[in-house]
């Protein structure tokens, strides 16, 4: 029997996407954040999460998407990352979902621009698809240090 693997889902732009269930830190509502001034595009800002400084990244921009309505705050998806926890800024939360790797197929030829080389590869469900991050290539932004620091 297939071994399960879990996945936290949410959506960014209508487009179902997961991460490993173990690299997820926490699932959070929008948190008011601190703009850094001259950061990369795809970095929104810093947030205080219980005295760390997180990073938060908007999944949108980095995903090469259009920008999130001014009406909709977004969502914190903390995930742990070697340099620290790393908030990515998504549209929805969905729901935990399991399934097993005979379900999984790489990435399809359609994807294009950015997006590609962010995704390891799509589960396919009746009537839907789950595309999953990559964590690490999403959080290797150039000119960007992921550094989790107390605030004192």
């Amino acid at each position: 029997m297939a071994e399960a693997q879990q996945y936290c889902t949410f959506y960014v732009n209508g487009i179902h996407l997961g991460i490993e269930v173990l690299k997820v830190q926490e699932v959070l509502r929008y948190q008011s954040m601190t703009r850094v001034p001259l950061a990369n595009d795809t970095v929104s800002g810093l947030i205080n999460l219980r005295g760390q400084i997180v990073t938060a990244i908007d999944l949108r921009k980095r995903l090469g998407m259009p920008p999130r309505p001014s009406d909709k705050q977004p969502m914190n998806v903390v995930v742990r990352s070697d340099d620290g926890a790393v908030s990515l800024l998504v549209d929805e939360i969905g729901d935990v979902m399991e399934t097993t790797a005979e379900r999984f197929e790489r990435p399809p030829q359609t994807l294009v621009g950015p997006a590609r080389d962010l995704f390891l590869g799509v589960y396919k469900f009746e009537g839907s698809l789950l595309l999953v991050l990559d964590t690490e290539r999403t959080l290797d932004i150039e000119g960007v240090k992921w550094v989790e620091e107390p605030i004192h």
